[in-house]
């Protein structure tokens, strides 16, 4: 279901807490809510429509990769960049990696792990952000 987006700076910036398995909704109202805004947007994370779980979805160019609970376990190549979002107006500047691995659970709920580079990477990055409270 196509969710509204969130735009409260203070629910932004809180943590989200781990996904479970009944959390699998929230991954298809991502799904279905990036489809919606996907001329302004090429990831969310779950706390963007609402919920305070860790769950983020990324446009990895060929496909969309939903990710439950992701971790980044390498990270290397540190750039500075601007990036927007589509919760706030404007653009602000970020450190970033060029390269990443992230561990997380897929939809059958089996762990993953995965190399991201350039910008799906930091799509992955901004996105996980999310997860933590930290708006850029």
């Amino acid at each position: 279901m196509v969710k509204p987006i969130m735009r409260d700076v203070l629910f932004l910036g809180q943590k989200s807490i781990p996904a479970t398995e009944e959390d699998l909704q929230v991954g298809r109202d991502l799904q279905d809510t990036l489809a919606a805004n996907r001329e302004a947007c090429v990831g969310m994370a779950a706390n963007m429509i609402g919920v305070k779980k860790r769950i983020i979805i990324v446009n990895a160019g060929f496909r969309d990769i939903i990710m439950f609970n992701p971790v980044i376990v390498r990270k290397s190549g540190p750039y500075e960049t601007e990036e927007g979002c589509l919760s706030l107006p404007g653009v602000r500047k970020t450190k970033r990696y060029q390269n990443i691995e992230i561990e997380y659970y897929d939809w059958n709920w089996k762990k993953q792990c995965q190399k991201f580079t350039g910008w799906p990477a930091q799509i992955c990055q901004h996105e996980m952000d999310h997860l933590e409270g930290i708006l850029i």
